[in-house]
């Protein structure tokens, strides 16, 4: 495991891959049932007469593996990943059986002004599948301890 990451240590440019995550249909169907009950997340049959033609994992689902894959083995902040917005895109449903990684890349790195014990990161990150295809883009802005 990697030492978590200050924002003295990343520049614009730096990239990080997280590890695996295997989603299968129970995984989808348990999220779904819990967080986001639609049709197109729990039942194979009326998941066919929608936009996704099949059985789909909810966004949110994606964004939670993603979030998990990022704090574990990704880029590993000091602290924890602190949110501060961000835009988020789904170009792609996520299926059971796909096997989601996460490529992260450091767009910029501003130290705050106002408070020295920290900074801002705009960080894009790309969930793929297995066969490479994007099926989450965030752009996230970050707060990140510095060194004090």
């Amino acid at each position: 495991m990697t030492k978590p990451l200050y924002l003295d240590d990343i520049r614009a440019g730096d990239r990080f891959t997280s590890g695996e995550h295997a989603l299968d249909e129970a995984q989808i169907k348990a999220f779904a049932t819990q967080f986001d009950p639609q049709p197109f997340h729990l039942d194979h049959d009326a998941a066919q007469t929608t936009i996704f033609g099949g059985l789909a994992a909810s966004g949110w689902h994606t964004a939670s593996i993603t979030m998990k894959l990022m704090v574990t083995s990704g880029m590993r902040i000091a602290g924890g990943i602190v949110g501060a917005g961000g835009e988020l895109q789904w170009p792609r449903p996520t299926r059971p059986g796909d096997v989601l990684h996460v490529e992260i890349e450091v767009l910029e790195v501003r130290p705050s002004a106002s408070r020295p014990d920290r900074g801002m990161a705009t960080v894009r990150s790309e969930t793929k599948n297995q066969r490479g295809e994007v099926v989450q883009v965030l752009t996230s802005k970050m707060v990140i301890p510095r060194r004090v």
